[in-house]
């Protein structure tokens, strides 16, 4: 079962950003890292015993991966997953350690999902979708309900968006436990396919999704988007330059290690692009999806620091 994750303030924040409350939901510290247990428990646990013989498939570019490994583990079943080439080192290495049997595949929008639809004719396995299945959508909204209910009133909840499974079931709890909450997705400019679909009515396909946040290049699903459309209020964009500001103030302002796609919801919130009277003298909601991020190169430039560092003492 997943684990009920803390919440955690800042006073610099509030004073930033005129805000009577900002109240962080860290599910950087669920299980596996990420808030993706949720949802692959819950749709993993409601699998027939015989689906689970034929062994399990998903696709994700790292912190479904590992979720769905976990779960998999857990439960004595047989998982598959597949991975784009440029999925982070960490999360591959995570998602094998797990358990699970990785097969990686092209990074072009559609390639995962083709690779394992081909697998799912040849073998039989069972899809795991990372979003656009029901029972993930609703795994996921335990977040916002976990949230909602210990935390409350909020006014205002910011949610990043990608395939749109954590908004989607964020925002169904959202509406049903506080009908007047605003609920708002925040999303990458670089990724920003749930923005441009919100705005038309229709659902668009992501472009060149080349972002720092990895888990939030996937377009909205069929299911997910027509909830988005009914439940949430609003979507804004961030720059590249606004996640990883965010990324720094979570690590340096409240020592949090957050991955970009969690960072983003702080991104939006410091970015300007939401209408200030939804935030001032508000109780303001964030949820941080996952703290998932490859550090070997950060802890790289340490030690060449270090190492500089001795030899220079050495010559004195």
């Amino acid at each position: 079962m997943a684990n009920a994750t803390p919440v955690m303030t800042s006073r610099t924040l509030d004073s930033i950003t005129g805000a009577k409350d900002v109240i962080v939901k860290c599910e950087n510290f669920q299980r596996t890292g990420s808030f993706k247990f949720r949802g692959a428990w819950n749709v993993i646990s409601h699998i027939s015993n015989d689906e689970r013989k034929k062994g399990i498939i998903a696709h994700s570019s790292g912190n479904f991966a590992q979720a769905v490994a976990l779960v998999s583990a857990m439960l004595k079943i047989k998982a598959t997953i597949i991975m784009p080439n440029n999925a982070t080192p960490s999360k591959i290495q995570a998602t094998k350690g797990y358990g699970a049997d990785v097969i990686f595949c092209g990074n072009n929008p559609g390639d995962r999902a083709k690779m394992a639809e081909e697998l799912v004719e040849q073998y039989g396995y069972r899809l795991v979708h990372p979003f656009d299945d029901y029972n993930v959508i609703f795994g996921a909204g335990t977040t916002a309900y976990e949230f909602l209910t210990s935390i409350k009133p909020i006014d205002l909840l910011l949610v990043p968006i990608g395939g749109g499974g954590l908004i989607s079931g964020c925002s169904i709890a959202a509406k049903g436990l506080l009908p007047r909450i605003k609920v708002i997705g925040i999303e990458p400019k670089n990724a920003d396919d749930a923005y441009r679909s919100f705005q038309s009515g229709m659902r668009l396909p992501v472009v060149n999704a080349n972002t720092i946040a990895d888990g939030l290049r996937t377009s909205v699903g069929e299911k997910t988007f027509p909830i988005i459309q009914e439940y949430v209020d609003d979507i804004v964009t961030v720059s590249e330059e606004q996640i990883i500001d965010a990324m720094k103030f979570y690590w340096e302002r409240m020592k949090l290690v957050v991955e970009p796609s969690g960072a983003v919801p702080l991104a939006g919130l410091l970015s300007g692009n939401i209408e200030p009277s939804l935030i001032k003298n508000k109780k303001v909601g964030l949820i941080i999806s996952g703290g998932n991020i490859d550090l070997s190169k950060f802890f790289e430039v340490l030690q060449k620091d270090s190492q500089t560092s001795s030899q220079l003492i050495k010559k004195k």
